[in-house]
């Protein structure tokens, strides 16, 4: 298994926005889960959360789901910011990439278990197929389920 693979984000219409090396933590046959530090200025998550340089980020990505899933750790304590769920279209696995086309949905899960929808607007106003919309929308339900259900990585929530 390699150690190290690229994660590249694109847009809605395949465009790429940015790209980051992560460590590659475990392999299945349709998912990834790898490790990456945040690189970027500090980044505000709705009004609940702050995303810092250097905060740690466990990553699982798929290939047959329309999402992916971030475990966000503070880089002080280590303690759970936050999950945070882009719905994408199933990503593209390769032994040296992860490619996710992101679909402007997401939810932040704070860790009592608080769900919070964000960039619903944006989801709106991309132009995707009646079935492509579906399926997204199946996929923010599914991630909600899981949640309240505390299935892995959410198994770490408080319990409410």
């Amino acid at each position: 298994m390699k150690d190290t693979i690229t994660v590249i984000k694109l847009d809605h219409s395949g465009k790429e926005v940015f790209r980051y090396v992560g460590k590659v933590l475990a392999r299945g046959a349709t998912w990834v889960q790898l490790e990456a530090r945040f690189g970027r200025d500090a980044v505000s998550v709705g009004d609940e959360v702050v995303f810092l340089r250097g905060d740690r980020f466990v990553e699982w990505f798929y290939s047959d789901r329309w999402y992916n899933i971030f475990e966000v750790h503070d880089a002080d304590d280590d303690r759970i910011k936050a999950w945070y769920c882009n719905v994408t279209r199933p990503a593209v696995l390769t032994a040296d990439s992860v490619m996710a086309e992101d679909l402007a949905l997401d939810l932040l899960v704070l860790p009592d278990g608080e769900m919070v929808v964000l960039d619903e607007d944006e989801f709106a106003a991309l132009a995707l197929s009646e079935q492509e919309r579906a399926a997204a929308l199946a996929a923010l339900e599914s991630l909600r389920r899981a949640v309240r259900d505390h299935t892995p990585p959410f198994d770490a929530l408080a319990v409410r």
